[in-house]
């Protein structure tokens, strides 16, 4: 039997066990998923549709990084290019694949957004709709051959 657990290693050299299990949650109708980070991805604000869809309470989310969502059918590219991006005061749209608390999963169609004062990046909004079936579909298969060259979260 194939264990439901998986051990990520991301990025920033951080790791942990998630479970993971085959099973989609559908978007929401009519809403919007939003939340803030810092310069480095720690949530500092989340509305209550990021909380219902995420599976975690608030007071769980809150402090955390934002790759706790991470799924590990999600390549490393896709968060490179979203961080370069973003980096550079530039907005970043993508179709992403999000991990749940009880590890089911959410696909959503994203927007981040630096938040630029005084001429200077203080963060980041991301806001999160309803993907396009057939987006999810292309995604799918698109980071399918992308994780094939993928070793990191």
């Amino acid at each position: 039997m194939i264990s439901p657990f998986v051990y990520l290693i991301y990025h920033d050299g951080t790791k942990r066990e998630v479970l993971v299990q085959n099973e989609e949650i559908p978007f929401p109708e009519g809403k919007l998923i939003v939340s803030r980070t810092d310069l480095v991805g720690t949530i500092t604000h989340c509305n209550p549709s990021f909380v219902e869809m995420s599976g975690y309470e608030r007071e769980e989310l809150i402090g955390q990084p934002h790759h706790i969502l991470r799924h590990p059918d999600m390549p490393a590219a896709a968060f490179q290019d979203l961080w370069a991006t973003v980096q550079h005061g530039k907005q970043w749209h993508g179709y992403v694949k999000n991990l749940r608390k009880d590890g089911c999963f959410y696909w959503v169609y994203a927007t981040v957004i630096p938040n630029i004062r005084d001429g200077l990046i203080m963060g980041y909004t991301s806001v999160r709709r309803k993907p396009s079936r057939a987006k999810v579909l292309e995604a799918t298969e698109l980071y399918a051959q992308m994780q094939k060259t993928s070793v990191s979260l």
